[in-house]
Formats: C-alpha cells, sequence, structure tokens
C-alpha cells in the first residue's frame, strides 16, 4: 500500500526505522498532557534561571544538566501549500533558545525520529548557539538494512545535517530488538558485529569525531548482559536505558526491569542516560486514586513532577531526557531539575504503592512511541490507545450501563474518540495483519486490544450493557 509520499511500509521501515511523529491527541473529558500540563499541580511560577542540577561524567568529566532534551517529537506545522506537514522550525528554535538559558546543555535526536527530519531541525537550532554550550547526542539507526555502507552513509549524513564536526555521544541504537523475524543477539551482531561497524565507530571515537560512545538498549537481558560484558574490549562511555517507577520492578514487554539495568550499570560505574521516564506519558496521567496519593504527601507537585524526580534520583544517572513539545512542558521541567529534590525513603515507599494502583488497571502498556506506525491500513494505534488510556486515568472507563453518570462517560469517550482520532483511523478498521506486533518494545498483542476497545466502543454506541 503506497503512501502519499511514495513510501510503502517496508521503505519507510528501511529508510527511517520505526520512528515516526507524535501524534498529539485532547479528549473532551479524558485529558492528554498536552492540553493540560500541570496535570492538577499547582502554577510552577516563574522557570527558576542558574539553578540547574548538573552531573559530572565520571570518565570524562563532562558536566550535564539532569535535564536532557529528547529530540523525538519536534512541534509540526501544516505547509503552506497544504500538502502535508513540516517541523515548524521557528517554535524549535524557541524552545532550545530557552532550554539553554535555564541549563539545559544536553540535546538528543536520531536519523530516524520525526520521518527523519529532527536532525537537521535540531541542528539549525542549536547552530546559533556557540559549540561549547551544548552537548549532541545522535545514534546509528541502520535498522532495516545491516550493510556496512548504508550504516556509514547514515552516520554521516548525520554530521551534515545536524551540521558539526564532531559528536558528543554516539549510540548504536535500540540494541536488543528483535526485527522481522530475527532476535536480539542475531541483529545485534548483523548490524554492529558481522559488518564491522562497532570498529569502525571505536576508531570514529579515537579519532575525536565522536566523543562517547554509548548504546540505547530495549530488549532482551541475554543482549544487555552480552553489550555489557563488551566494556573491555570497546570501553562504553555510557548507556540509555528506559528507567521510571513502574518499569523498575514491573518492566512490561520486551524491556527489562529498570533496578537490573540500573544496577548492572553501576557495577562497571557506566553512567545511565534515562529515556521514558513518563512511561510514553501514562505516568503524567495517573488514576485518580494515585493521584490522592500522591497529592497527600506532596499537594503542589503533580504526577510528571513526582517521576521526573524519581528518574533524577540515583546518582548514576547522567540526565534524563525529556520530549518537550510544548513550552509549559519544558517549563515544568526546568522547575523539577532547579535543582533536584531527592526523593525520600517515604517517597520511595509511596511510588511503590502508586505502582501497585498502575499494574492492576485496565492500562494498555503502550508509551506512544510510534514504533508500530505506519500501520499499512492506516490505522492510528498510539492514538487509539492514548485515548483509552487517557479515560482508563480519568476513571472513566464504563464497567456497565448501570454506572453512575453513565450517559455524561459514555458522550466524553465516544465525542473525544472521534475528536482523537478520525474515523477511518479507529479501532474498527483493524483487519488484524499483526504487522505491527513485531515492531512494539513493549510485546503488545496489538489485534487484540484493538478489538477489545472497538467491542468497548461497541458496546457504548449501542447502549449495550458490557
Amino acid at each position: 500500500m503506497k503512501k502519499k509520499n511514495g513510501f510503502n511500509r517496508r521503505d519507510f521501515l528501511k529508510l527511517f526505522g520505526a520512528g515516526a511523529v507524535a501524534t498529539g491527541a485532547a479528549a473532551s473529558g479524558c485529558v492528554s498532557r498536552s492540553s493540560a500540563p500541570s496535570e492538577g499541580g499547582a502554577a510552577i511560577g516563574e522557570t527558576p534561571t542558574g539553578q540547574m542540577t548538573f552531573r559530572t561524567h565520571p570518565r570524562t568529566g563532562d558536566v550535564i544538566s539532569l535535564l536532557g532534551y529528547g529530540c523525538m517529537r519536534w512541534p509540526l506545522k501544516q505547509k503552506a501549500d497544504g500538502s502535508g506537514e513540516e517541523i515548524d522550525q521557528e517554535r524549535v528554535n524557541e524552545l532550545v533558545d530557552y532550554a539553554i538559558a535555564h541549563g539545559v546543555n544536553y540535546f538528543d535526536t536520531a536519523p530516524v525520529y520525526i520521518r527523519g527530519w529532527s536532525e537537521a531541525a535540531t541542528g539549525i537550532a542549536l547552530k546559533r548557539h556557540p559549540r561549547n554550550k551544548f552537548f549532541l547526542a545522535t545514534k546509528m539507526s541502520n535498522f532495516g538494512d545491516t550493510g556496512r555502507q548504508t550504516a556509514i552513509d547514515i552516520y554521516h549524513k548525520s554530521f551534515r545535517d545536524l551540521q558539526v564536526d564532531y559528536i558528543d555521544y554516539y549510540l548504536i541504537h535500540n540494541v536488543g530488538r528483535p526485527n522481522e523475524g530475527v532476535d536480539g543477539m542475531e541483529m545485534f551482531r548483523r548490524r554492529y558485529i558481522d559488518n564491522g561497524i562497532l570498529d569502525f565507530l571505536m576508531e570514529e571515537r579515537r579519532a575525536g569525531r565522536i566523543r562517547n560512545l554509548g548504546w540505547s538498549f530495549h530488549g532482551e537481558k541475554k543482549v544487555f548482559d552480552y553489550v555489557l560484558a563488551m566494556e573491555d574490549d570497546v570501553r562504553w562511555d555510557f548507556c540509555q536505558i528506559q528507567l521510571n517507577y513502574q518499569d523498575w520492578r514491573h518492566a512490561t514487554g520486551r524491556n527489562i526491569n529498570a533496578e537490573y539495568l540500573h544496577g548492572e550499570l553501576v557495577k562497571r560505574n557506566i553512567p545511565a542516560i534515562i529515556m521514558e521516564p513518563l512511561l510514553g506519558g501514562r505516568l503524567a496521567r495517573v488514576p485518580t486514586r494515585a493521584l490522592s496519593m500522591m497529592k497527600e504527601v506532596r499537594p503542589q507537585d503533580n504526577p510528571a513532577q513526582w517521576a521526573f524526580r524519581y528518574a533524577g534520583t540515583p546518582k548514576n544517572v547522567l540526565t534524563v531526557l525529556s520530549g518537550m513539545v510544548y513550552m509549559e512542558y519544558l517549563r515544568e521541567n526546568i522547575h523539577t531539575y532547579s535543582p533536584l529534590v531527592p526523593l525520600s525513603e517515604q517517597e520511595y515507599g509511596l511510588l511503590e504503592r502508586v505502582t501497585d494502583v498502575l499494574v492492576n488497571s485496565d492500562y494498555i502498556q503502550c508509551t506512544e512511541c510510534q514504533y508500530c506506525m505506519p500501520c499499512p491500513y492506516g490505522i492510528d494505534i498510539p492514538g487509539t490507545f492514548g485515548h483509552y488510556n487517557r479515560c482508563v486515568s480519568a476513571g472513566k472507563i464504563l464497567k456497565s450501563a448501570n454506572d453512575e453518570s453513565y450517559r455524561k462517560a459514555r458522550r466524553e469517550f465516544l465525542v473525544g474518540y472521534d475528536r482523537s482520532v478520525p474515523k477511518l483511523r479507529q479501532a474498527d478498521h483493524c483487519i488484524g495483519c499483526n504487522i505491527c506486533i513485531s515492531h512494539c518494545p513493549q510485546s503488545i498483542n496489538i489485534s487484540t486490544e484493538m478489538q477489545r476497545i472497538n467491542r468497548y466502543v461497541e458496546n457504548l454506541k449501542q447502549n449495550i450493557d458490557f
């Protein structure tokens, strides 16, 4: 099935990997963080200047802001001729300028982010600042083609798009992830060992074009252990892992408990870069019961602030990445880390109890990472799951037609669904081809969950009891 830009799904994944643009959706009654940045918290007031918490790399001495800018989700706008979307470069520049002015100095991108646009947009924004004012991270995203020359072309294109002559933090991307039936270990060997690309990158580090060499992990424990054991030969400078208070001991899908990942890095004195501190936004919109528990301890803080404090507290964490599309997000996160108030033992205990609430809820464990996209049949998978999860967190998923406020909650779900996801991209159009399942880092049975949501929607539409 061809898309408007001429690429089919295989072409898209070959050239751009699994990354895609994030789609913000606001639902009537089931509100996303994009439409309510403070999630019921108090107004944050003036953004602090000169108070950012910094961490020092134990091997290189780099002094890095605890808040890192994840560039997977830059703002988009419609093209003037109406032919599609493009990066809103003016807003990107504004966000980058504000971040740097308030102490943020680490920017993380990749060739596959935002349909391949992120590196160029990030490069344009950062080029307007002195090179010594920021640390730049990007990745070897050779997902679909493991050939040596393809990988080297990806590497050199990053330099051109970012407009730099060295990269501070370079990662081999998404280590441990299977692809089209090939397991994570074999995929790692094909992408980096058999083709000599890891040797090439180590040589680039010796030449100074790469300052620090590391890897990002999504996959099987055996792959993590194998790559970590290469430390004596490679000398890994850092590792990027998924860490948040739910994933600490309750990781789902192909993810491994962060308690194990972080502990192994600490043993080897390898700094950790943190991704998914909000678990795809889910920890910014917790169920009412969990929110009440948080408010009893820190009434002024919202759930996102709790999650960022958790991710930033471990001393081995060098920086915590956040994809801040909106200025409100950026200001709030700067406030949380300017300076960081580390979690107390009491607060760790509270978040363990909050986690118990989350893992026993009706949540679909989707982080809205977009790796499942594009769907060859046009389904907006993350948008559909995102709307459903927002209603779960708002306590508005109905169990019976006799539920209190049934009519109001029914209308809010259906109207919000149509506003969030166009009708032709909703769950009822899923044919169960299962092409998307192998691309999901959370190992969600996507077609089964689509059927579940569709049954729920049909029951609401027909006023049928559940």
